[in-house]
């Protein structure tokens, strides 16, 4: 197996390491494995392809970063087509929330959700997807 080397904050490391204890993982080689295959798969869904997508995307982060807040507001800018509605709020004392309404392919949503969780300083970014064509349930 080839080995890589991955740079991280030490209370990431940290947590990883305690989560592999935790959970009866071998090692943090094992849970970023996994991590790896989980985040890699997530837009692999073939029952979602040529399909119109309807997106939710939250992403939270500390209102005192504002270089979050404005790379938010060049990615809405820059997929104005993709891009139905957003919505920004301030969350308790320290943190702001965006929120993005998203119409589109899979792969302009994968796009999209991919450069938010590329941006440094973001504290969480979570996503929902499903089909506009009358709200059905994807068929296995």
């Amino acid at each position: 197996m080839t080995v890589a080397s991955v740079s991280m904050p030490e209370e990431l490391l940290n947590r990883i390491d305690e989560f592999a204890d935790d959970h009866g993982y071998t090692g943090r080689s094992e849970v970023l494995r996994e991590a790896a295959r989980n985040l890699l798969g997530e837009f692999e869904d073939k029952r979602l392809e040529d399909r119109e997508l309807m997106g939710i995307v939250t992403v939270t982060f500390d209102y005192e970063t504002t270089s979050v807040e404005e790379k938010m507001m060049h990615l809405r800018h820059e997929h104005e087509n993709l891009v139905a509605s957003n919505f920004h709020s301030h969350v308790g004392s320290h943190y702001c929330m965006e929120l993005f309404v998203l119409e589109g392919s899979l792969e302009d949503i994968s796009t999209f959700v991919g450069k938010i969780r590329a941006t440094k300083d973001t504290l969480n970014v979570d996503y929902s997807v499903m089909p506009v064509d009358g709200f059905s349930p994807l068929a296995p």
